[in-house]
């Protein structure tokens, strides 16, 4: 996999979006969803998709153990139109037996499976969060990594905030991981800590100092607390980085993770800076984006680099007077190179279930019969109502109306009044999925969304509070579609309940609606993130606690 393609050696794209970009608060996906993006990331050629933690919960488990079955035995297509092997499936885990043998049943389906374990080395995790001595951790390392070897021929170990670790300990520890089987070594900036020039200079020497390091390949993993992520990636790699870990449009805790788009633009526009080749088909780029970003419920910011709504826009006289003169006076990429073009006509109201079929598939989404006819009545609806259905649409109402999580409440209808001269109103029907009984309640706001909120809370009945509200419009037109995000926040129940700083810590849910009526779409997104929290219950996530020890997280 790892083979030089025209005299370039090839940086490994390692995507954690499914585990680490997942706990991005409110981003929690369902099966289904995890199983879609699985498959988008494998037409985008991502080498290794790291698909969950599934000591977290059965939950999770499972997810992994589906996109291994699935994702981790299809064939798919490289960037040349050539036969290729599916990607590595990996999972993560703690360096114990216990998450060990969960992450092994996960993946163990998949043509390719990996293990990847994780112990912190910094002084003070090793202190504070893990109570063990330095010779207890390389012992640990030692025993966990060669347990995971003999299980799986593919391991991976992370040195868990090794931006802040001993140097000389470093080697250590990362010695004893090779002698015992580790075949990738990743590096983890695990709180966004480092500067280019130090974390550069670290890869280098672990390089030059770890015996057997030169056997291996060596992974770099940055968190963007500082802004540098992506900085401290590319640095990564020319010191001798062969692996870096990323996730689409840069999700994940906190500040989030180096972006996958960003990564491998830099890699493909500065080729002549850093001599290297990704297996990235760069054109899936824009439909993997906005997959991630509709499935999250996590916008993606409009001056974001490469894929944000702003990436290719021209407003200034100068830009666009140099634009019309010579398009790379300002623009140092191509839009189509990331996938991205004009709207076109892609189908209409005349157009059959079979034809709606096939073009689903070429996009990437593979429905089930069900999942199928409901898309399809969605897709008539729409083009009956709008004179251009494009590729953005369809896209938008496959996401609102097929992978949803699981509903205990459904919307049958809405109504609203509202004016300058009234008080905005709203009456709400919901059905209970579960009983099948409907139920109707009307709501007072300050406008005809409050309105809707408030009438929904009337017959749910599920104390939240609304942290976030966004529109945006899918496609341009008076006609377009209405996206609609909506956040709200709970109190955490369990484990820790403050966070580092002492604030009171809160689990948050997201929804997204799309309709041409944004007050419908409102609706559907405010229903989907209480569905989502009810759903939640009391079954463990990502971010929540395992007996009385935190998860930790490279």
């Amino acid at each position: 996999m790892n083979q030089p393609t025209d005299g370039r050696d090839v940086v490994l794209i390692f995507d954690t979006t499914l585990r680490d970009g997942e706990q991005s608060p409110g981003a929690t996906l369902n099966a289904q969803e995890k199983l879609d993006i699985a498959r988008q990331l494998a037409r985008l050629g991502v080498d290794i998709i790291e698909a969950g933690f599934p000591a977290a919960s059965p939950g999770d488990l499972e997810a992994v153990k589906r996109i291994a079955e699935t994702v981790g035995q299809e064939k798919r297509t490289n960037k040349f139109g050539q036969p290729a092997d599916p990607p590595v499936i990996a999972a993560l885990a703690r360096a114990n037996k216990q998450d060990i043998d969960a992450a092994w049943e996960a993946v163990r389906p998949a043509k390719h499976p990996r293990i990847h374990t994780f112990l912190a080395t910094s002084p003070i995790h090793m202190e504070h969060k893990l109570k063990m001595t330095p010779d207890e951790v390389v012992a640990r390392v030692a025993e966990m990594v060669a347990y995971a070897k003999s299980l799986c021929d593919d391991v991976e170990f992370s040195p868990e905030d090794a931006g802040r670790s001993d140097p000389r300990f470093l080697y250590r520890v990362l010695e004893t991981a090779i002698r015992a089987g580790a075949t990738t070594i990743n590096i983890p900036d695990t709180v966004g800590y480092t500067t280019p020039d130090e974390f550069g200079r670290l890869i280098r020497d672990i390089r030059e100092n770890t015996p057997g390091a030169k056997d291996v390949i060596i992974s770099v993993h940055c968190h963007n607390d500082l802004g540098l992520a992506t900085a401290n990636t590319l640095a990564g790699i020319q010191n001798g980085a062969r692996q870096v870990e990323v996730t689409m449009n840069g999700i994940g805790e906190r500040a989030g993770n180096t972006s996958l788009e960003e990564v491998v633009m830099a890699l493909y526009v500065r080729r002549s800076i850093f001599e290297v080749d990704t297996n990235i088909i760069t054109q899936e780029i824009h439909r993997t984006s906005d997959m991630v970003s509709r499935y999250t419920g996590i916008v993606i910011q409009p001056n974001k680099a490469i894929v944000g709504a702003n990436a290719f826009a021209h407003e200034a006289g100068i830009h666009q007077d140099g634009m019309l003169k010579h398009k790379r006076t300002y623009e140092i990429m191509d839009a189509e190179t990331i996938g991205l073009s004009h709207s076109q006509l892609v189908l209409g109201k005349h157009s059959g279930r079979h034809a709606f079929r096939v073009h689903l598939e070429r996009m990437g989404y593979h429905l089930s019969e069900q999942d199928l006819t409901k898309a399809f009545r969605r897709f008539k609806e729409l083009a009956d109502k709008k004179k251009v259905v494009t590729d953005a649409d369809i896209e938008a109402l496959v996401g609102d109306e097929v992978y949803q999580p699981q509903e205990t409440w459904e919307l049958v209808r809405v109504q609203v009044q509202c004016g300058n001269t009234v008080v905005p109103t709203a009456v709400v029907t919901l059905r209970n999925a579960n009983t099948g009984e409907q139920m109707t309640e009307a709501g007072f706001g300050t406008g005809p969304v409050d309105a809707v909120c408030q009438a929904i809370n009337r017959i749910v009945q599920v104390p939240n509070i609304l942290t976030e509200f966004l529109v945006q419009a899918v496609t341009e037109g008076i006609d377009a579609n209405g996206d609609v995000t909506i956040r709200v926040a709970v109190p955490e129940s369990r484990g820790y309940k403050h966070t580092a700083q002492g604030r009171p810590r809160r689990r948050i849910f997201s929804g997204r609606g799309i309709d041409t009526d944004i007050v419908v779409a409102s609706a559907k997104a405010y229903l989907q993130a209480l569905n989502k929290l009810i759903a939640a219950g009391n079954e463990d996530s990502a971010a929540v606690l395992l007996g009385n020890e935190p998860i930790s997280q490279v």
